[in-house]
């Protein structure tokens, strides 16, 4: 198995350098991969600011690269909800924070919007400290 950096995963879901984006793609499909959390946060972030992409583009290129068949995520279960709490408004890192702290008791910040957001979707457990 071989871990990659952002940039792969970017050259793989834009494809603005054709020769990287091939070379990303064979890799992706003779290779087991693993993709750290920290390179799906970079990489939305590189997304969004950088490519100018929309949220629905984003969650849908995480996706599908998350979904290739030798692709194995850290922390699988926190990524898989951290996707659907940005699908659903929220901000990636804020999602993948909350996510990723699901054993705690509760989950503290002084972001009021994150906290009005996490009660809107049904979690209590964010509040500020």
């Amino acid at each position: 198995m071989i871990a990659i950096d952002t940039n792969v995963l970017v050259r793989l879901v834009t494809n603005d350098e054709p020769n990287q984006a091939a070379r990303a793609a064979r890799l992706f499909g003779r290779q087991d991969v693993f993709m750290a959390k920290t390179v799906l946060l970079e990489s939305e972030w590189v997304l969004r600011y950088a490519y100018g992409l929309s949220r629905e583009t984003i969650a849908k290129a995480l996706r599908g690269a998350l979904g290739l068949p030798r692709v194995t995520v850290e922390d699988a279960d926190a990524v898989a909800l951290a996707l659907e709490h940005f699908e659903a408004g929220l901000d990636f890192a804020d999602a993948l924070h909350w996510a990723s702290s699901r054993r705690a008791d509760r989950f503290v910040t002084f972001d009021k919007k994150l906290i009005r957001r996490a009660a809107g979707l049904g979690d209590p457990l964010v509040g500020s400290p």
